[in-house]
């Protein structure tokens, strides 16, 4: 016996149809994990975050940034370049201007104010001055 009466008399048809089914079932339910997998991996970060924000109506203060002394001199002289170039600023012209005007350490004091605070980021991948700053 060879062929299809081989494969009938070994119940090959009905095998067939359920490694098809195996793997059609696998497939569908990888393709739904896969799908969904933001989800899963959004509940896994903020799982120790509350899932219900509290909204207020209060209007929130801007927080005053005051700078330390040891950068406070270097912080007006960055704030003079940065009214000459114009805002939103790009960083390497800001150091490119605060080397030509011969200021110590300009990379270091950038920094420092970018972690005070004093320079924060836009969305367009230039800087801005804060309007928080005190001296």
């Amino acid at each position: 016996m060879t062929g299809l009466e081989a494969i009938s008399a070994q119940n090959g048809w009905n095998i067939a149809i359920v490694g098809i089914s195996i793997v059609f079932t696998g497939l569908t339910v990888l393709s739904i994990t896969i799908a969904q997998l933001h989800k899963i991996l959004d509940f896994f970060e903020n799982r120790g975050k509350s899932s219900q924000t509290q909204k207020t109506d209060m209007p929130v203060e801007p927080v005053c940034i005051i700078l330390p002394q040891e950068i406070q001199e270097s912080a007006r002289h960055f704030k003079l370049l940065i009214d000459y170039m114009g805002q939103p600023f790009p960083l390497p012209k800001l150091l490119e201007f605060a080397e030509k005007c011969g200021l110590s350490r300009p990379h270091s004091i950038l920094n420092d104010l970018i972690l005070s605070g004093a320079i924060e980021p836009d969305t367009t991948g230039y800087y801005l001055w804060s309007k928080n700053v005190s001296y």
